[in-house]
């Protein structure tokens, strides 16, 4: 294939993509999908940009070290954990509010959402650095090959 095609097919399904994950990632509560399936779909999608460019455009595209993304997921996880505590309720238990929305409908809400949404953070981030540090790996070995170390 050539790299024009893939770099164009790349470009294009990168958003379809991220699309995909975040639907897997607000539905997975009451069906199949969730914040894991989400995020593997999400960096699916930047790993598919990086096949067809390069890390310097990847981590330009994703703008947030993989690391920092982590730490919030990790944050996330732990706020909607302890928040039903703050309420006299057990550990990760779910709290849900409903929330007007648009034409006059009513969307459920709870935490079970922003623990999903932490893991979807924690897989994204823990899988995008384990492949940019691949290829850092590999730029490196091919620069001792070259320097003959």
């Amino acid at each position: 294939m050539s790299p024009v095609v893939l770099r164009t097919v790349a470009r294009m399904m990168t958003p379809v993509l991220l699309l995909l994950s975040l639907v897997m990632l607000v539905r997975g509560h009451n069906a199949p999908g969730g914040g894991f399936v989400g995020g593997l779909l999400a960096v699916s999608a930047f790993f598919l940009y990086f096949i067809a460019s390069d890390v310097k455009t990847v981590q330009r595209l994703v703008r947030v070290h993989p690391v920092i993304l982590m730490a919030v997921g990790l944050l996330i996880i732990m706020g909607s954990g302890t928040l039903p505590m703050l309420f006299g309720r057990p550990f990760l238990t779910g709290l849900w509010t409903r929330v007007s929305g648009p034409w006059g409908s009513e969307i459920d809400l709870g935490t079970p959402l922003l623990f999903d949404l932490g893991v979807y953070l924690v897989v994204f981030g823990t899988t995008l650095s384990f492949i940019l540090s691949m290829e850092k790996g590999s730029e490196e070995d091919e620069d001792n090959e070259r320097s003959g170390a």
